[in-house]
């Protein structure tokens, strides 16, 4: 079983923000892989999926991006599962827009749903798939810019980034990370 978990902030109000990335790469894996509706567990929405043969929950905590940790452990404990079954999606500020990078583990690099996780699960050894949004325009504020919306000239790169976000995870899944890394790390947006 594989729990694969997309970080963002519930509600409409952050439905398409860059730091909501995270749940839309959710939402396309459950109509992607014809997921079951959504119900509320350990404080978040969990769909379930089937990559293959591989059983997957889909988590979007609820508990808001700063406090992601604490709902990744409680579904992580439930399952009894390997650090390796889990992957955390995110955005990724010092990405270009669009180009994904998937790593076995690492520090949060600033990216604080990814520091709460790190924190509840004691370790920074666990898989994430950060999804690249850059850096904010000049005198820009970061949090101005993580909670706004994807401009006109952003939107296709996403778009093609949530699709081969999914074909990484497919990848993850069924073949592994370190297959899942040499595929799609090489590979610009």
């Amino acid at each position: 079983m594989k729990l694969i978990v997309g970080l963002g902030n519930p509600g409409r109000k952050y439905e398409q923000t860059r730091h909501n990335i995270g749940f839309m790469v959710a939402e396309q894996l459950c109509r992607e892989f014809s997921g079951s509706s959504p119900s509320k567990k350990f404080d978040g929405e969990m769909s379930e999926i089937r990559i293959g043969s591989e059983k997957g929950l889909v988590l979007c905590p609820h508990t808001f991006m700063n406090s992601s940790g604490k709902c990744i452990r409680k579904a992580f404990d439930f399952y009894k599962l390997n650090l390796e079954d889990l992957i955390v999606i995110c955005d990724d500020l010092n990405l270009a827009t669009g180009r994904i990078r998937i790593r076995r583990g690492g520090s949060a690099g600033g990216q604080k749903g990814l520091a709460d996780t790190i924190a509840h699960l004691g370790t920074d050894q666990y898989p994430r798939l950060r999804i690249g949004i850059d850096r904010p325009p000049a005198k820009w504020q970061v949090v101005d810019y993580v909670l706004g919306n994807f401009n006109e000239e952003e939107r296709p790169e996403i778009e093609l980034a949530i699709m081969r976000s999914c074909d990484a995870i497919r990848c993850w899944a069924t073949e592994g990370i370190t297959e899942a890394m040499s595929r799609f790390n090489s590979n610009a947006a």
